[in-house]
């Protein structure tokens, strides 16, 4: 789950990451108000679930109160669009507003999990404030990472070893240390996938403030904080993912036109796979889960039907706790409800298989069966 900036600003806070004056304003008033307060001339910064704001004119620099509210007032209500939202844009609801700067240099700070070492890994790098993507694939020597080992934390000597390598000294660098070290709290004790600072800068006076928030948290976490889970903004998600998690359906759109309902996580990678190897392009990943009821199942095919990519409907299920009867009355009854007609392909396995077939058959939907996913997968490639 992804947080606003200005959401994550506060959580850094509380760990005492130094932060610059803001406030949150959701009207121009508002925003000329907060630009008062901070001497006339402020930061107007949109708040998306999506970087590049700068890029899509997302990040404006106001000269006074009366030009940070026409700035707002611009992003407010809209549409932002940037390099990471696609060409449909991000609602800005919420602007933030914060005054200025003396930045000296610009760094990059961030905490993630490294896949390979299945341990939190720390980055910096001296090119802050442009994208890591980029500076990965132009400069990847000016990136320092420090793995972390997840039984005795982040040491001192790693902090002072990225201080270094950023070429910071003296206060600066024992600042510098102790930003690390409370950014790791965030990142270990909210249980986060990825926590970071981009920019992390330097102050005239050698200080260090973090200029900018970014943090995502691990779904399967979230029962752990309730506090966090009611951060979630709806509006900057899928409008079907966003139908799934609050039914508790994995669901991730993509980009294809075949809607694929399948129970276990397992079984619908690899349905996603074969589907694709056919020459079919899935249109989403969706694991109903084993103990899925027969209205949860209708559930999701009705999210599935509601893309308007899809053109027909694979269905893969092995039947264990979900029955296969039960995944079949599901489906049926989404197809009633939606008065959709979408060619299904259909591969029934395992618990009430035969019951499964029939209520699909005596439906009256355009059912067609296959006897294994390399079948099923065949059938759905011809018929595309």
């Amino acid at each position: 789950m992804k947080i606003h900036e200005y959401q994550a600003k506060e959580l850094f806070s509380k760990y005492g990451i130094p932060m610059l004056r803001r406030r949150v304003a959701t009207t121009g008033q508002e925003a000329a108000q907060a630009a008062q307060e901070f001497g006339g001339r402020a930061v107007v910064k949109a708040q998306i679930h999506a970087g590049g704001r700068g890029k899509g004119g997302g990040i404006q620099v106001a000269a006074s109160p009366e030009e940070a509210a026409e700035f707002a007032k611009g992003m407010l209500g809209r549409n932002l669009v940037t390099p990471q939202t696609g060409p449909e844009g991000a609602p800005v609801r919420q602007v933030l507003i914060e005054e200025l700067a003396d930045i000296q240099r610009e760094l990059y700070l961030a905490i993630t999990i490294d896949r390979t070492q299945q341990a939190p890994i720390m980055l910096a790098s001296p090119m802050g404030g442009v994208s890591i993507e980029e500076v990965a694939a132009s400069n990847p020597e000016a990136i320092y990472s420090q793995m972390i080992d997840p039984l005795l934390g982040l040491m001192p000597f790693q902090t002072r070893s990225l201080a270094a390598a950023l070429d910071l000294q003296g206060d600066t660098a024992r600042a510098a240390g102790q930003v690390m070290t409370a950014l790791y709290r965030v990142f270990v004790e909210n249980d986060c996938t990825l926590a970071e600072i981009n920019p992390l800068i330097v102050t005239g006076d050698g200080a260090i403030v973090a200029l900018d928030a970014k943090i995502n948290l691990e779904d399967d976490s979230l029962f752990r904080h309730q506090e966090l889970q009611e951060l979630r903004d709806p509006s900057q998600e899928d409008e079907l993912e966003a139908r799934a998690a609050e039914l508790g359906i994995a669901y991730v759109k993509l980009d294809g036109d075949v809607g694929c309902l399948v129970n276990g996580a397992g079984l619908a990678m690899a349905t996603l796979d074969v589907a694709s190897a056919a020459g079919a392009a899935p249109a989403n990943f969706l694991d109903v889960g084993g103990g899925a009821t027969a209205e949860l199942v209708a559930d999701a095919v009705e999210i599935i039907l509601s893309d308007p990519k899809v053109t027909r409907v694979l269905v893969n299920i092995f039947g264990g706790i979900l029955r296969c009867d039960l995944a079949a009355s599901g489906v049926v009854l989404a197809y009633q409800r939606k008065g959709s007609n979408l060619p299904l392909v259909v591969r029934l396995l395992g618990t009430n298989v035969e019951e499964g077939c029939n209520i699909l058959r005596e439906s009256g939907l355009p059912v067609t069966f296959a006897d294994s996913l390399a079948e099923a997968a065949q059938v759905i490639r011809e018929s595309g």
